[in-house]
C-alpha cells in the first residue's frame, strides 16, 4: 500500500513538474486560413499566427504584422541616425497581413482584451462575454495530437473546436479558451475561418527597453459595446480621422507620389472611395456580429 501511494505521488510530481516547465514561454504556431469576401469563397487567405503563453497569460498575434513592424521601425531608426529626419513614404512596406489586432488573455481569470486601432487611436477593448462550451465524446487525430470535439456559438458564428489534454493549457487561438486542454483546431460552420496548430517552440519573453522611435502609444480602454459603436462609425466614415487632423490644423496639406499637392476634398474622397471598396470585399469578419445593427 505504501509503495503504491509512493508511486502515485512520484508520478504526480513528475506530471506537475512537466506542466510547470512546459508552461514557461511556450509559442504555439497556428495556420489561419480565411475568406474575406463571402461572395468570393474561392479566394482564400493564409496567415501564420503566434499564441505566446507565459505563466501570467497569453498573447495572440500575426507573425507578418510582427515582422513588418520590426522592419519598419528598424528602417525609421536607421534614417534618423543617418539624416536626422524620417521619411515615412520613401519605402512603402508591403502589407501581407490581414490580422492586425492582438488578443491578450490574463491568467488565472482569463480576462480578455483586444488591442486594435481605429483611425489614429489605439484601443484596448475588454471582452467579458462568456464562452459556453458543449464538450462531445467524438475524438479525432489533429496533426500529432489525439483531440476531442467541443462546440460553441460566439461572435455571430457556430464554432467547432478540437482540444487535447496532452497540452495542459486552457487556451487557444483568438479569444477562445476554457476547455480542459489546448485548442489545436478551431473552425466556424462555414469553414471560412480556420485555425490549426502547426508547430510549437520556445520564445524569449525578456524584451529590451524600446527605443524612442519604437515606443507604443497608450491604448484607450473601452468595453465591447463602446468598441462596436466606434467600429461602425469608422466603417461608415473612414475619413473621420483625416477630417479631424485638417480641422485641428495638425495637417495642412498632402502630396501624391509625384510630389504634387492634393486638395483636402480630393484626399478625403480618395480615402472614402478606397475604404468603401475595401469594406465591400471585407464582409466576412471573424466577429460577424460587428456588422449587425
Amino acid at each position: 500500500m505504501k509503495k503504491s501511494t509512493s508511486t502515485i505521488f512520484l508520478v504526480l510530481s513528475f506530471l506537475l513538474l512537466g506542466i510547470s516547465l512546459f508552461a514557461q514561454n511556450q509559442r504555439f504556431i497556428y495556420e489561419y486560413t480565411f475568406v474575406q469576401d463571402s461572395l468570393n469563397k474561392s479566394e482564400i487567405g493564409t496567415e501564420q499566427m503566434f499564441l505566446d503563453i507565459t505563466k501570467d497569460g497569453s498573447k495572440f498575434y500575426s507573425r507578418d504584422v510582427f515582422l513588418q513592424d520590426s522592419i519598419m521601425m528598424a528602417d525609421f531608426e536607421k534614417q534618423i541616425k543617418a539624416t536626422g529626419a524620417m521619411n515615412v513614404i520613401s519605402k512603402p512596406q508591403s502589407n501581407k497581413a490581414n490580422f492586425k489586432n492582438k488578443i491578450f488573455k490574463e491568467y488565472p481569470n482569463y480576462n480578455i482584451f483586444l488591442e486594435t486601432r481605429l483611425g489614429r487611436d489605439l484601443f484596448k477593448v475588454a471582452d467579458n462575454r462568456p464562452i459556453v462550451w458543449e464538450v462531445l465524446a467524438e475524438k479525432e487525430k489533429i496533426g500529432e495530437f489525439d483531440a476531442q470535439k467541443a462546440t460553441t456559438e460566439m461572435f455571430g458564428r457556430k464554432w467547432t473546436a478540437w482540444f487535447t489534454t496532452k497540452l495542459p493549457f486552457q487556451d487557444g487561438p483568438y479569444k477562445f479558451h476554457g476547455l480542459p486542454g489546448l485548442i489545436v483546431k478551431m473552425e466556424d460552420a462555414s469553414k471560412t475561418h480556420v485555425f490549426e496548430l502547426k508547430g510549437i517552440s520556445k520564445f524569449n519573453n525578456v524584451s529590451a527597453e524600446p527605443s524612442e522611435f519604437n515606443r507604443t502609444s497608450k491604448a484607450v480602454e473601452i468595453n465591447e459595446q463602446q468598441y462596436k459603436k466606434l467600429f461602425k462609425e469608422d466603417r461608415s466614415d473612414p475619413a473621420k480621422s483625416m477630417k479631424q487632423m485638417f480641422s485641428s490644423g495638425m495637417m495642412t496639406g498632402m502630396k501624391d507620389a509625384n510630389g504634387s499637392s492634393i486638395s483636402t476634398g480630393t484626399m478625403i474622397k480618395n480615402i472614402e472611395k478606397m475604404a468603401a471598396e475595401r469594406n465591400a470585399k471585407n464582409n466576412n469578419l471573424i466577429e460577424l456580429d460587428l456588422l449587425k445593427k
